[in-house]
């Protein structure tokens, strides 16, 4: 029986997790998926050992005040390891942790295959040896990251990006506008403010502030919330209360959401691709702390945060970052979304970058790649 043992830390690693544990079992019903994750990979019939809500950091300062929590977790890991003995190990993204784990698997003599890799193209492009030496695979989800890995001598291969297969709508357009209660010709504004604690502490009293300027710009916009699944409903609504505004929360369903929505405002981060595979104008915004950021500036070499920003190599979408950060800034870009002509122009501009993100069948391709590292002979 093949044995996989899947790492993914954030929210955004177990959408991943969890396509890769469905194609898995898809070609080999009898194999083993366990490891860390979240509801998606429990749902695709994956064994969540560790939750991710209990592990999911940010930042340079945050993710070295929690070293302890991290070292503990790896030696756990270890254990499993060692008692499961597994035959493939897949890191998916979440590179603090998942780096120092795959060094584990390493001196256990398991074969390790890392997705969605370190991203060297931004930032210490080094590590793309480093991780090339660590590993026997590397699955690149963008064209720019295969670059930097091939010329590093990895065994990395470009597969598309699994977005592109996975976000699609469950609904029908009419269960869709019931869902989120959208009212013909009204603007329907959508916040993710992230999947983080932090993130929701840092951005949504800002965004909240924003909504209120845009009612007073545009009395009939209406506003919802998605919520993330690693957040609870209640620090949510505790917020939006405290606030005074009028904010609907939504779960589930989310591409259906953002395909219904005409513009958002969203915490930077893998959803701002989601959103631009929706066809939804984004504005982006980030905040993290002042140590944080001043690290970033030393050592980040791309000129943008936002996925679809950098695949057009232009800014498309307004990033408020730091004290650009503010709700007038907010309330300012949404708007000027909502004209009919920056609408069209942007929705053009957001199908551009799509296209840049290749062909679909992303996930499959790395669950025969995950496989066929493990032995199994049934790919």
């Amino acid at each position: 029986m093949t044995k996989i043992f899947l790492s993914a830390g954030e929210a955004s690693g177990d959408l991943h997790a969890g396509a890769i544990t469905k194609a898995i079992l898809k070609i080999d019903p009898e194999a083993q998926v366990f490891g860390m994750g979240g509801d998606a990979m429990r749902k695709a019939g994956g064994e969540v050992i560790f939750d991710l809500k209990e592990y999911s950091v940010m930042g340079f300062v945050e993710i070295l005040s929690a070293l302890p929590k991290f070292f503990a977790l790896r030696n756990s890991f270890r254990k499993v390891m060692e008692e499961r003995k597994p035959d493939c190990f897949v890191t998916i993204d979440y590179p603090e942790f998942n780096m120092r784990a795959a060094k584990v698997a390493k001196e256990l003599k398991i074969p390790v295959l890392s997705y969605i890799p370190p991203s060297a193209w931004a930032w210490r492009k080094g590590r793309a040896v480093s991780v090339g030496r660590l590993v026997d695979k590397v699955a690149c989800i963008y064209p720019f990251a295969y670059d930097v890995y091939k010329a590093a001598g990895a065994n990395a291969e470009f597969v598309g990006n699994p977005l592109v297969d996975i976000v699609k709508p469950h609904l029908t357009k009419e269960e869709a506008i019931a869902k989120v209660g959208k009212e013909p010709g009204i603007p329907l504004v959508l916040l993710l403010p992230g999947s983080r604690v932090k993130e929701i502490t840092g951005v949504l009293p800002i965004m909240l502030e924003a909504v209120g300027i845009i009612r007073e710009a545009l009395p009939q916009a209406d506003f919802v919330l998605q919520k993330a699944p690693t957040i609870d409903r209640e620090l949510l609504q505790g917020i939006i209360t405290q606030s005074g505004e009028k904010v609907r929360i939504v779960e589930g369903d989310s591409y259906d959401v953002m395909g219904t929505a005409d513009v958002a405002l969203a915490t930077s981060g893998t959803v701002t691709l989601e959103a631009a595979l929706c066809g939804l104008p984004t504005v982006i915004c980030y905040t993290a702390s002042p140590l944080s950021m001043a690290i970033a500036k030393r050592v980040v070499t791309v000129k943008f945060i936002g996925l679809p920003n950098i695949l057009a190599d232009k800014e498309i979408l307004p990033e408020l970052i730091q004290e650009k950060m503010t709700s007038g800034n907010m309330a300012k870009a949404v708007l000027h979304f909502l004209h009919p002509e920056e609408y069209k122009k942007i929705r053009e501009e957001l199908a551009a970058v799509v296209k840049k993100l290749g062909p679909g069948g992303a996930t499959q391709r790395v669950a025969k790649m995950i496989l066929n590292l493990a032995g199994d002979d049934k790919c």
